[in-house]
């Protein structure tokens, strides 16, 4: 590529566009390297190549997530400040090669729904998701032809860039892995309100998709103004065949997958996260991996709730004899805990245990393991 006026100018909105979107992309999985690493363990355990499975690599996924996160802000601001320009171009081109083949083989299969590329911030499918890779490797590949181009070196100026850009990733990564992440893009941030609550202009609503014998044609209808087509063309029923149904129902919780099993395997979500009193629930998504702080922070919460007379429950993915051994032995055998799924837990909290308080189905408040005591300064105010 010829060093030319026109091709310097192009060059550099490339490197802008190209060095923004990947100084987001590391910050937002910075944000949450933990999801980041349960989207690693997805891909390590749905693909494989040539009958050899990535099973045995799954314990490397948090660190896999930091060394994602720290090489992708820092190319990004490789790029944008001109730094190491010969290093950061092979580093782009074999990153976005990866990148594409991956997201390809992934539009086609989709046995990972969302390669997780934007963290929780944004959410694309996975043909969005190889576009994006596509339309970013036209840029990539023009920055890689114009890496020979002779400029003046400055390099202690990009050393220090570099030094400042890896270890300032590092530092914030592990502080959002030590607690909840700085900057919630999840469904239960707090604040969120997760469903109504006693709202008289909300209603359970059922629909009914009916096809026309006679056009093809499709209609939906409200199930409860059935009864009005009927009366009013007797020939109705013969003209249409039923095809689906389907529930409206206002009163869902905003998160995808969510449930409380009790020991009957009923569901009471809705009940708990609605209580008009506070509700504390403990998140426990990996009951082998929970330490001596842990299950410190477990009795000291539990023994606060009990004294101010707030509900304090687990939310566990644990069997049922697991758990009840584990509170047993732990001094927590009267806490009552249901089940939920692993993910749905994660998505909550990422700690574990984490802690999270409800009140009429808002978000009041989330503590990690780590401060855990913080959660008995918050400002209740109970009725005795």
């Amino acid at each position: 590529m010829k060093d030319t006026k026109t091709n310097r100018v192009i060059n550099l909105i490339c490197r802008l566009f190209v060095g923004l979107v990947f100084i987001f992309s590391g910050f937002v999985k910075g944000v949450d390297p933990l999801g980041t690493s349960y989207k690693i363990t997805e891909y390590m355990t749905n693909w494989s190549i040539g009958g050899i499975d990535f099973l045995w690599a799954t314990p490397l996924a948090t660190p896999l997530s930091m060394i994602l996160v720290i090489l992708e802000f820092t190319i990004g601001v490789m790029l944008i400040t001109n730094s190491y320009r010969k290093i950061t171009a092979w580093l782009l081109l074999i990153m976005m090669c990866f990148f594409t083949c991956t997201t390809f083989a992934d539009a086609l299969t989709n046995k990972v729904a969302d390669c997780g590329c934007f963290g929780d911030a944004i959410q694309l499918t996975n043909w969005k998701t190889f576009w994006k890779n596509i339309i970013l490797l036209v840029p990539t590949i023009f920055i890689f032809l114009c890496r020979r181009w002779e400029r003046k070196r400055h390099f202690e100026r990009e050393t220090l860039i570099a030094l400042i850009a890896i270890v300032g990733m590092l530092i914030f990564g592990i502080y959002n892995i030590k607690n909840e992440p700085c900057i919630d893009f999840r469904p239960w941030k707090v604040g969120n309100q997760m469903m109504p609550v006693d709202d008289p202009n909300l209603e359970v609503k059922s629909f009914l998709t009916y096809k026309n014998n006679e056009t093809g044609e499709t209609m939906e209808f409200e199930s409860k103004k059935m009864m009005e087509f009927i009366q009013a063309d007797s020939l109705w029923t013969t003209k249409w065949s039923f095809v689906d149904s389907r529930v409206e129902d206002p009163y869902e919780i905003k998160a995808d997958g969510f449930s409380m099993l009790g020991p009957d395997g009923d569901d009471y979500a809705k009940d708990i996260i609605g209580s008009a009193e506070y509700v504390l629930i403990g998140t426990i998504h990996s009951l082998d991996k929970i330490d001596s702080n842990g299950i410190y922070a477990l009795q000291q919460t539990h023994e606060f709730c009990m004294n101010k007379g707030i509900d304090f429950i687990l939310l566990t993915n644990a069997p049922e004899e697991e758990m009840q051994a584990f509170l047993y032995a732990n001094n927590l055998s009267e806490m009552v805990f249901y089940g939920a799924d692993a993910t749905a837990i994660k998505a909550m909290m990422r700690a574990n245990p984490g802690f999270l308080l409800l009140k009429n189905a808002k978000v009041l408040g989330k503590w990690s393991t780590r401060k855990a005591e913080e959660l008995q300064q918050f400002p209740y105010e109970l009725d005795f």
